[in-house]
């Protein structure tokens, strides 16, 4: 019998490469099911609204929006973090995009009686929804290829340039969010102002290397100079839209009566980033130091076992 024709066992979203349980993917593959589930729930509960194709047409972008972030801030969290293992979840959170990108298209066509003519003309005469409908159609190629068997088709390289596909893709779906909204921008604003945080590291660590850019020192510079940008971007948002001087704006984020600003999310997920980022590099020191304490004599062979994990971070 020719054990090589023996077909590999089939993984599963929750188990890893070599078969066993992951937890960090099992909780990436529940929680992207959750804001449909939630979805359903209020359905059922009749609480979605007069118009509930249009709540879910809301809900869904908004996810779909969330999700992509999510998906191209896995990189610099990997490398920041020094958690290799999130690049498992990637795929997972990337096809979440595509399938809350398809529901928002479909509750949009409920929300016309399904009249196809009608969603077409609708989608070509507003430029936020033919934005919309050019995202959903680049992200198409990315969800078919997002397969092991399709990557191996592929070539690695191919496969990869094929993905660069995110880039514009996150412009054009945060441009198409921030179009769309009608009432309170500042979640546009924050999306937009997440959607050039991340980019912006991705061109920095082209340029200087993934290990410096990921280093605290660069991600606290680079988080103060995102949250001061934002505070600015804001204050020209509402400078051109209704011309409302900088002056008027800008003190808002030193009033805490002003309410929340979106200059305070960037803030905070800065800070929040930061945390994360100390205490995994805290917790192995620690580690190290209890058992270097134990076995004064092998001091050394922690630091030796370490370095492969160094180098596949």
């Amino acid at each position: 019998m020719n054990r090589s024709a023996t077909p590999a066992a089939r993984l599963y979203p929750w188990q890893d490469r070599k078969g066993d349980f992951s937890p960090l993917k099992a909780i990436v593959f529940a929680g992207v099911f959750l804001p449909g589930l939630w979805l359903v729930a209020r359905a059922m509960m009749g609480t979605l609204g007069p118009r509930q194709m249009i709540e879910i047409n809301h809900q869904t972008g908004l996810w779909a929006v969330r999700f992509l972030l999510l998906t191209l801030a896995i990189t610099p969290l990997r490398h920041v973090w020094r958690w290799p293992e999130l690049v498992f979840v990637r795929r997972a959170l990337g096809n979440a995009v595509f399938a809350y990108g398809l529901i928002h298209l479909v509750a949009y066509a409920g929300d016309l009686a399904w009249d196809v003519p009608k969603v077409i003309s609708e989608i070509f005469a507003r430029v936020y929804l033919t934005i919309g409908l050019m995202v959903l159609i680049l992200l198409t190629p990315l969800a078919i290829t997002s397969t092991n068997g399709m990557m191996k088709r592929m070539g690695g390289l191919n496969w990869r340039r094929l993905h660069h596909l995110i880039y514009p893709i996150i412009l054009l779906a945060a441009l198409h969010f921030f179009l769309q909204s009608k009432l309170g921008v500042t979640e546009p604003i924050v999306i937009t102002a997440v959607a050039i945080w991340l980019l912006t590291w991705r061109l920095l660590a082209a340029w200087l290397g993934e290990a410096r850019i990921a280093t605290l020192p660069a991600t606290l510079a680079l988080g103060a100079t995102m949250t001061v940008a934002t505070a600015f971007g804001e204050a020209l948002y509402y400078y051109l839209k209704i011309g409302v001087a900088f002056s008027r704006v800008l003190p808002t984020n030193f009033n805490p009566a002003a309410g929340i600003r979106p200059a305070w999310i960037i803030g905070g997920i800065a800070l929040a980033v930061l945390a994360v980022a100390v205490f995994h590099r805290f917790l192995p020191a620690k580690k190290s130091a209890r058992r270097s304490a134990r076995q004064p004599g092998v001091a050394a062979k922690p630091e030796a076992s370490s370095q492969p994990q160094g180098n596949a971070a």
